[in-house]
Formats: structure tokens, sequence, C-alpha cells
């Protein structure tokens, strides 16, 4: 019970500072910024620590099977430090800031090409967008892209090198796939192959769909102003997160699939054996 509320606690914790970190380094445009920020820190605590500190879940999926949440954090806090301290740069620039801004600009030379998706990011911008905020953003989405591109490949590996889920136990579907029904209808093994296959799919086309939506929108709303140096962490960070924890999540119950697919396979040769 200590154990549990105290690692409920400090997951919180951790959930809130991430909210919090480009708060404390960059300056709030709006008067009213910091309170809702320290709201949405308080919040984002309450709702972590409610939901490691049940014994039945909620919504939060594989919270018994790490390192899936504990990667997508890392991924997530990650790009948030990351293009804090890039966006921080252009205002106070110190010698962190300048190695992690120069990094940003070798990864950008990288990874920014005809067709990419941070290519789309940049034509995303209105026309009239200066080349300082041009810069910053082709930055910030190199960087945030690259960071969810390891997050994925940090699961391929627990997955298959790793062996995950196997390795913390018995996996308990009730408690790491809450919003999945299995008595809902069909085979399980077809459901999880069906969803793992789509939220990788979904995933992987997101970060070229996203972009291209939002250019779409600026049509009949006012397009996200990137110039807030909060916003563009947060859009940018969204932007790359979402997508890497989809194609994550598909990967984890294509996973879970084929683990019931050997479990049934192995009774099945058993119950031959013992026939025989």
């Amino acid at each position: 019970m200590i154990a549990r509320t105290t690692g409920a606690a400090i997951r919180g914790l951790l959930v809130a500072l991430l909210v919090l970190t480009p708060a404390l380094y960059l300056p709030v445009t709006s008067t009213n910024g910091t309170e809702i920020v320290v709201f949405l820190a308080i919040l984002a605590f309450f709702l972590t620590f409610a939901e490691y500190n049940s014994s039945f879940p909620s919504f939060i999926e594989f919270r018994d099977a790490p390192p899936v949440n504990r990667l997508r954090f890392v991924g997530l806090m990650s790009m948030v430090t990351f293009l804090t301290l890039i966006c921080k740069n252009a205002y106070t620039p110190t010698g962190l800031t300048t190695v992690f801004y120069s990094f940003g600009v070798g990864v950008a030379n990288v990874v920014d090409f005809p067709y990419s998706p941070v290519r789309l990011i940049i034509l995303m911008l209105p026309t009239d967008a200066s080349a300082p905020l041009i810069e910053l953003v082709r930055i910030s989405a190199s960087v945030a892209y690259v960071a969810a591109l390891v997050t994925i490949a940090s699961f391929a590996y627990a997955v298959k090198v790793r062996g995950w889920p196997t390795g913390n136990g018995a996996f308990n579907v009730w408690t790491n796939l809450p919003l999945f029904d299995p008595t809902k209808g069909g085979d399980v093994v077809t459901r999880l192959q069906r969803d793992g296959r789509l939220n990788i799919c979904i995933g992987i086309l997101l970060p070229f769909l996203i972009p291209a939506l939002i250019k779409l929108l600026t049509d009949y709303a006012d397009p996200i102003s990137l110039s807030n140096p909060q916003t563009l962490i947060w859009t940018l960070s969204a932007w790359a997160f979402l997508p890497a924890s989809m194609i994550m999540r598909g990967m984890a119950t294509l996973r879970i699939a084929n683990l019931i697919v050997e479990k049934r396979r192995a009774y099945s040769t058993a119950e031959s054996t013992q026939t025989a």
C-alpha cells in the first residue's frame, strides 16, 4: 500500500514537472498564463496519482507493463525539454542552450528534406512568417520527430530483444488494456491484430496528415500562432508524440495477440499429447 502510494505520488510529481517545464524557462505572454499552467500541473498530478494509486484501472493503458508508459514519458519529457532549451536560446542564450540549438541545427539538416514531415510543418506556416520563426520551427520539429523515432525504436528493442512483456510476469489484459472489451464479440486475436495494424498505420500517416489538415483549416479559422514559444513547444510535441504513442500501442497489441496465439498453440499441443 505504501509503496503503491509513494510510486503514484512520484509519477504525479514527474508529470506535473513536465507540464511546468516550458513555463519555468520561458516567458509567459498572457497575464493569466502562470495561473493556468499551475492549474494544469496540479490537475495532471491528481489525475496521475489517482490512476496509479487505484487498484482498478480507468483509462491509462499498460500501467502494469513497463516500460511502455516509462518510454512514453521519457520521450515526451525529452521533446519538451529539448524544445524549451532551443526556444530559450532565442531569448537569453547560454552555453547550454547554444549546445542544444547547434545540435538541433545538425538534426534539422538531416531530417528536413523534400516531402518529409518536417518539411510539411514548415509549409504549414503562414506566408508572412519571419525567417527566424521558420528556422526555429524547422529545428524544433526536427528534434521532436527524431525524439519520437528514438522512442519507437527503444520500444521495438524492448519487444524484439528483451521479449516484452514476458519478463514482467503474467500480462493482465484487464489492468493493462482497460478500454479493450474481450467479450464484445469476435475472436480476441483478430481484434487485437486489427487494432494494432490500424494504430500503426494511423501513427505513420499522422505526421503527414496533421500539417495538411491545419493548412486546409486556415481558410476557415485563424491559424495556430507558433510565434509564442510555449504554443510552439506543445504543438510540435503533440504532433510528434501522438503518432509515436499510437505506433507503440499498435506494436504492443500485436505482441499481445502473438502471445495469445502461442498460448493457444501450446495448449492445443498439450491436449493432443495427452489424448495420444
